[in-house]
């Protein structure tokens, strides 16, 4: 059991990476700092949408239209914290 849990947390901990990525890289090329148009960044772009979107979408369709702010990524986030704070305890009985 207490490897499953461990694997359960590392693989909850690449995801918070992989989300935090997405966040920086999107940031990134609203700005200009990197060419959304150069294929190496669609590509990456496109890797990294296809793993957030499928828990980003239905947290962006229950929270209300706040224009240019996307807060999803922060509300996945904390709720990513919270699940690894569960699993962390379950692992070592805290």
């Amino acid at each position: 059991m207490n490897v499953l849990l461990d694997i359960l947390i590392y693989l909850i901990d690449l995801y918070w990476w992989v989300l935090v990525f997405s966040v920086i890289l999107s940031w990134l090329m609203v700005l200009g700092v990197i060419n959304a148009s150069h294929p190496y960044v669609r590509s990456l772009w496109q890797l990294l949408n296809m793993a957030t979107e499928p828990l980003l979408g239905p947290i962006r369709r229950m929270l209300p239209n706040t224009g240019a702010l996307d807060i999803s990524p922060l509300i996945l986030l904390i709720a990513i914290s919270i699940v690894r704070h569960v699993l962390f305890s379950m692992r070592f009985g805290a």
